[in-house]
C-alpha cells in the first residue's frame, strides 16, 4: 500500500492549521510551531496518522463491510462525490439528515419509496397520471435522489465514517460514536480530536488537501476490495479443484462397493454349489 510522502503533504498545503485565535489546545500534540498567527501541522505526524487510518480502512472494506464518508462543505463535495464513488461507497455531500443513523429504519423506508417511485414511472398507471400529479412525484423523486440517492445501496449501518470538518459535521459524528461506530477524520486546528478514534491532523478547508487525504483512503479501499475479490477468486477455484478429486475418490467407492458385492455372489454361489454336492453323497 503506497504512503503518503511528506513533500506530497507539503505541496498540497496540508500543513496549514486555523489562526492562534480560534485554536483548539486539545491539537497541541499534532501542531509543529506557529508563523504570523497560524499554527502549522507537524506534516510527520500527519503522514503517520494518515497510513494508520488507510490500514484500518483496507481492512474493513476487505471485509466486505461499508464506510460512510461525511462531506458537506463546498470545497469537498465534488471530491468525495468522483473519489469514494469510484469505489461504491456511500458518502453525504448534501445536508446531513439528522438521524440518518440513531434513525436508520426510517432512512431504509424513505430509500425504498424512492425504488417504488421508479416502479411506478415504468408501470402503465403511470401514463393515466395527469401532467401535475407527474410533476409533483418526479420533483419529490428529485429531492430524494439529491438527499440519499448516495446511500441508496447502504443496505445497513455502515462499519465505520469518514469525515471532513468534524466541526461541521459534529451531529453525524455525535450519532456515530452513540452507536459506536468508528470515526476517521480530517482534523484541524480548531477542533476537538478527542472523541475521533482515527485522526488525522490535516487542513480540511484547501480542496488540495482534501483531494490528497481522500485520495490515500480510496486508494486504500481500493486495494482492500481487489484483495477481498482475489481471495473469492482462489476460494472458488480450490473449490473447483477439490470437485473432481472428490469425483473420483467416490467413483473409486462405487468400485469397490461394487466388487465386494460382486465377491458376496460368488462366495454364495460356491456354498451353495458345496451344500449340493454335499446333499446328493448323503442321498447314495
Amino acid at each position: 500500500m503506497p504512503k503518503l510522502e511528506f513533500q506530497q503533504l507539503l505541496d498540497a498545503g496540508v500543513h496549514f492549521g486555523h489562526l492562534r485565535r480560534k485554536w483548539n489546545p486539545a491539537m497541541a500534540p499534532y501542531i509543529f510551531m506557529e508563523r504570523n498567527g497560524i499554527h502549522i501541522i507537524d506534516l510527520h505526524k500527519t503522514a503517520v496518522k494518515a497510513d494508520e487510518a488507510a490500514a484500518a480502512l483496507k481492512q474493513i472494506a476487505k471485509s466486505g463491510r461499508k464506510i460512510l464518508f461525511v462531506a458537506t462543505k463546498k470545497q469537498a463535495k465534488d471530491i468525495i462525490a468522483d473519489k469514494v464513488g469510484s469505489v461504491n461507497m456511500p458518502y453525504v455531500v448534501e445536508r446531513w439528515p439528522g438521524g440518518m443513523l440513531t434513525n436508520f429504519p426510517t432512512i431504509r423506508k424513505a430509500v425504498k419509496k424512492m425504488g417504488s417511485i421508479d416502479r411506478m414511472m415504468g408501470e402503465q398507471s403511470w401514463i393515466s397520471l395527469s401532467k401535475r400529479e407527474k410533476l409533483q412525484i418526479a420533483r419529490q423523486r428529485a429531492k430524494m435522489e439529491k438527499t440519499l440517492g448516495s446511500i441508496a445501496d447502504l443496505n445497513r449501518l455502515p462499519a465505520a465514517m469518514f469525515v471532513i470538518d468534524v466541526m461541521k459535521e459534529h451531529i453525524a459524528v455525535k450519532e456515530a460514536i452513540r452507536l459506536n461506530i468508528p470515526v476517521f477524520a480530517m482534523v484541524d486546528t480548531n477542533s476537538d480530536p478527542r472523541n475521533i478514534d482515527f485522526v488525522i491532523p490535516a487542513n480540511d478547508d484547501a480542496s488540495k488537501s482534501i483531494e490528497v487525504i481522500v485520495g490515500a483512503m480510496t486508494d486504500a479501499i481500493k486495494e482492500g476490495l481487489s484483495e477481498r475479490k482475489a481471495d473469492k477468486d482462489t476460494d472458488a477455484s480450490a473449490k473447483d479443484k477439490n470437485g473432481p478429486a472428490k469425483a473420483k475418490k467416490g467413483e473409486g467407492r462405487a468400485r469397490v462397493k461394487a466388487r465386494k458385492e460382486e465377491d458376496d455372489v460368488e462366495e454364495e454361489e460356491v456354498e451353495g454349489a458345496i451344500n449340493e454336492v454335499e446333499d446328493s453323497a448323503s442321498d447314495e
